[in-house]
C-alpha cells in the first residue's frame, strides 16, 4: 500500500510538471513526459480508449477495463496536470507581466538541457535518424517564425484549437501553448478562461482536446513502436528548434493597421512577433537571468536523475 501511494504521488508530480510546462509558451509537457520516463506508457494508455474498452464497459467487466486503459496511471497524471494548470495560471500571469526575462531564462535553460537528455536516449545515430533530426529542428524553427493570428472565440474554432494544441502538448518540443499563441487564442484559453472558469470557452476546447488526443495517440504510438530512434530524433529536433521561442531578450512587435495605428483588442495591443537581441553588458538583470538558465539546466538534470532512479 505504501509503495502504491509513493508510485501514484510520483506520477502526480510528473503530471504536475507536465501541466506547468504546457501552460508556458515554448515549453512542452511531452518533453517532461519523455524525460521522466512516462511518455510511451502515457501514449499507450490514451490509445487504449478503443473498441476493446467499449466492449469491456458494456460487458460490465470493470476490473478488466481499468487494467486495459491503465486507469490509475491516467488519473494520477491528469489530476496532476489539471492541478498544475489551474494553480499555476495566475502565478505565471503575474510573473510574465513583472519578470518576463527571468521566466524565459529559466525555461530556456530547461529546454536547452532537454535537448541533451532526450537525444541521449537514441540507441543508434543512423543516416535516417540524422535526417529526421534536421527535419524536426527545421519544422520547429519555422513554426517559431510564424506570426500569431487574431483572437477568435467561435465554437468550431475553439474545437480546432483544442485538437491542434493537445497534439502539440504531448509532442516533445512542440508547445501547445505556443501553438495557441499562433492561433491567436492563448490568452483567451490558458489565462482568461482558466482563471475565470469560463465554460463557454473551456468546453469546446476540451471537446477538441479529448477527441484529438485519443486519435493522435494511435498514430504516435504506431510510429514510436516501429521507428523508435527516428521518432526520438525528430522530437529532439523539435525541442532544439523551439529554443528560439524561449530566448529571453526580445522586444514585442505590435500589429498595426493600414493607417499605421496599433490594432487594439480588449483594450490591449496585439503582439505580432518579436525581435530578439543579445544584451550588450552584464547588468544585474543579465546576471540573474544567466543564473536562472543554469538553474533550469540543473532542474532538468535532477528530474532526469530521479526518473532514472525510479526506472
Amino acid at each position: 500500500m505504501k509503495n502504491q501511494v509513493k508510485t501514484h504521488l510520483g506520477l502526480f508530480l510528473k503530471g504536475f510538471a507536465m501541466g506547468a510546462a504546457n501552460v508556458i509558451p515554448g515549453v512542452s509537457g511531452g518533453t517532461i513526459a519523455l524525460i521522466t520516463g512516462i511518455f510511451e506508457r502515457l501514449i499507450n494508455a490514451i490509445k487504449s480508449f478503443n473498441g476493446v474498452a467499449i466492449h469491456l464497459l458494456f460487458k460490465g467487466k470493470i476490473k478488466d477495463l481499468i487494467k486495459h486503459i491503465d486507469l490509475y496511471f491516467l488519473i494520477a497524471v491528469f489530476v496532476g496536470m489539471l492541478t498544475s494548470v489551474f494553480s499555476i495560471a495566475k502565478l505565471l500571469e503575474y510573473l510574465f507581466i513583472n519578470y518576463p526575462v527571468f521566466v524565459w531564462s529559466f525555461f530556456f535553460g530547461l529546454i536547452l538541457a532537454s535537448v541533451y537528455y532526450v537525444g541521449k536516449t537514441i540507441n543508434k545515430w543512423s543516416i535516417s535518424v540524422i535526417v529526421v533530426f534536421i527535419l524536426g529542428t527545421s519544422i520547429a524553427f519555422f513554426i517559431s517564425m510564424l506570426n500569431p493570428a487574431t483572437q477568435n472565440d467561435s465554437f468550431v474554432y475553439l474545437i480546432i484549437c483544442g485538437v491542434i494544441a493537445i497534439c502539440s502538448m504531448i509532442l516533445p518540443g512542440l508547445s501547445g501553448s505556443f501553438i495557441l499563441i499562433l492561433l491567436g487564442n492563448y490568452e483567451l484559453v490558458m489565462i482568461q478562461s482558466v482563471n475565470n472558469l469560463d465554460l463557454r470557452i473551456l468546453i469546446p476546447v476540451m471537446i477538441g482536446a479529448i477527441g484529438g488526443l485519443i486519435a493522435f495517440s494511435h498514430v504516435l504510438s504506431w510510429i514510436y513502436t516501429r521507428y523508435k530512434d527516428q521518432t526520438i530524433s525528430i522530437l529532439t529536433g523539435f525541442i532544439l528548434g523551439s529554443l528560439g521561442i524561449l530566448w529571453p531578450w526580445k522586444n514585442e512587435i505590435y500589429r498595426i493597421d493600414e493607417a499605421g495605428n496599433f490594432v487594439i483588442k480588449n483594450g490591449e495591443k496585439i503582439v505580432q512577433s518579436y525581435t530578439k537581441y543579445i544584451p550588450e553588458s552584464f547588468s544585474r538583470e543579465v546576471v540573474i537571468a544567466i543564473i536562472l538558465m543554469i538553474f533550469g539546466i540543473i532542474t532538468i538534470s535532477l528530474i532526469e536523475k530521479i526518473a532514472s532512479t525510479q526506472k
